[in-house]
């Protein structure tokens, strides 16, 4: 199976009074229009999945990030049966350092949000099954396969490492 190799990197911050915060955006072009979604999007020819999630994060949102600054969050395949060209091999990453405040682009709407009030209805329906997960400090390690619709959730593996 051919999977398009994918970054997504979450960043955490703590909101005084109300616990942790994660930065997600809206989708405004591309893959997923409409949609609430991770910060990301395909590595480049000759990067690394840290370099390619550090670029994604400052061209998407105007913050740098560095590679140092990343930890592991796992990995999620997505497997589109009824379209294979979609299949993706996502690199999962958090971070809790950067430079910079969040900017709208041509492509996103920066947005934080409670990790205790992730905006699900919002996003891809796969999110419920591993995002909660990696923002807690696990790593999960998940293949999630899509329905005919190209939206909805045929089958969800996944395992977790970590605390």
């Amino acid at each position: 199976m051919t999977s398009a190799p994918v970054t997504l990197c979450f960043l955490l911050r703590e909101s005084p009074g109300s616990g942790p915060e994660v930065l997600l955006g809206l989708k405004k072009t591309g893959f997923g229009t409409g949609k609430i979604v991770g910060l990301g999007g395909h590595v480049e020819a000759g990067e690394t999945d840290a370099q390619a999630a550090c670029r994604e994060v400052l061209e998407e949102a105007g913050i740098v990030v560095l590679e140092d600054d990343l930890s592991d969050a796992g990995t999620v395949q997505f497997v589109f049966p009824a379209r294979p060209d979609w299949n993706m091999s996502t690199r999962l990453f958090t971070t809790r350092r950067w430079i910079g405040e969040p900017v709208e682009s041509s492509e996103i709407i920066p947005e934080w949000f409670l990790t205790s009030a992730l905006p699900l209805e919002r996003m891809w329906q796969d999110a419920e099954h591993w995002l909660p997960v990696a923002l807690g400090g696990s790593v999960v390690d998940s293949v999630i396969t899509l329905n005919a619709d190209n939206e909805t959730v045929a089958s969800a593996e996944y395992s977790y490492r970590g605390v």
